[in-house]
């Protein structure tokens, strides 16, 4: 077996502490790297359903007809009100003041 001096000097060997983990990750990162690019390609041999690509053909929406919609509408009279917090009850919140809202300081 290998003794503990041998041990020893395995552990305070630089290129094994540092180097074989930089090296692992290098050639791994390079390997899953390659499986992850692979899925793009993979992605593009997937057939679309024909009815579904007629549906997707059929709906053009453009820039331009999306800006025609708004181009009339006045923004002036907007109101910002913010959306409920995760721990908030969103049917209490619409339509009260934020400042009501706020936790009362002790």
């Amino acid at each position: 077996m290998v003794g503990p001096a041998a041990l020893r000097a395995l552990r305070k060997n630089k290129t094994l502490r540092y180097g074989v983990p930089m090296l692992l990750l290098v050639v791994g990162g390079s390997f899953g790297l390659r499986e992850f690019s692979q899925i793009r390609y993979d992605a593009v041999k997937i057939k679309v359903d024909p009815e579904l690509e007629k549906k997707l053909k059929g709906n053009k929406i453009t820039l331009e007809s999306e800006y025609e919609k708004i181009k009339d509408s006045t923004f002036e009279d907007w109101k910002n009100i913010r959306g409920p917090r995760p721990w908030e009850d969103p049917e209490l919140l619409q339509g009260q003041n934020p400042e009501t809202l706020k936790p009362k300081a002790a």
